[in-house]
């Protein structure tokens, strides 16, 4: 076996035990894999649980979902991987579980588009919400594919979230800032509510990227992530032009003098 393919076998392994300590898999919960090249896939099988994987448990896939090495059996969603890779040349790895808070908006139907912490708008821009499709089905992709091109983290109706990247721990790293997102979201919930950024300095955060050195696909759009004008938070500050100002005084004084 070639030494870079170990390598990345032990990569795959260290994130699987790190996804189950974090509790954001439970039992035979999710998957990783990794595009050796493009004919190949390595992946984790099915059946087993990611916090107790070896090297060795892991098996090779053609770009058909086919496996065409190891002793394992595929998962049931590597099309959800496929799909991935066939929409981004740019992905290299995908992560898949299911961490509880993420998970938790999106099964209340809720994406984590609000604008509330710099550093996940500079790198994610915002996580939407994919319709819910069918584990283990061509369904399960379906509602994923509007966002697969624009976006480097979704979450999945009903189910979980995915994150891709570059290589594996860019991957996994998405994944972790997704979760600590959804606990500050949901925190920020229980404390009445979060204070959206306003446009102005969500468009900075955009432009600041090349500063960073920060690569993302995810633009400034309608909605996603959403400002605190898109809220009307702050709407009830009042603008006047100096005429309206010195009107608005006079009047004041006049009324004062009547009395």
């Amino acid at each position: 076996m070639p030494l870079i393919e170990r390598e990345l076998r032990e990569i795959i392994v260290e994130i699987g035990k790190l996804v189950y300590q974090k509790g954001w898999v439970a039992s035979n919960d999710g998957n990783v894999s990794y595009r050796l090249d493009q004919a190949r896939i390595l992946c984790t099988p099915t059946g087993i649980s990611k916090g107790m994987m070896k090297p060795d448990d892991l098996i090779i896939c053609d770009m058909h979902g086919n496996k065409i090495e190891g002793k394992r059996e595929r998962t049931s969603e590597i099309l959800m991987h496929l799909t991935i890779y066939s929409m981004r040349p740019d992905v290299r790895a995908v992560v898949h579980c299911h961490p509880p808070v993420a998970t938790g908006f999106a099964v209340a139907g809720r994406p984590l588009n609000m604008a509330i912490l710099p550093e996940v708008i500079i790198g994610l821009g915002c996580v939407p919400l994919a319709e819910y499709g069918l584990p283990g089905t061509s369904a399960l992709t379906d509602g994923m594919v509007p966002y697969i091109p624009k976006y480097d983290a979704l979450l999945m109706a009903n189910h979980g979230a995915v994150c891709y990247g570059e290589d594996l721990w860019k991957a996994y790293f998405k994944m972790e800032t997704l979760e600590h997102t959804a606990r500050i979201a949901l925190v920020s919930e229980l404390l009445g509510g979060p204070k959206v950024l306003p446009r102005e300095e969500v468009d900075k955060l955009f432009d600041s990227r090349s500063r960073y050195g920060v690569v993302s696909r995810a633009s400034s759009s309608p909605g996603c992530p959403v400002v605190a004008e898109d809220l009307g938070q702050g709407s009830d500050k009042i603008t006047l032009t100096r005429q309206e100002l010195i009107a608005f005084v006079e009047e004041a004084v006049r009324t004062r003098e009547l009395k």
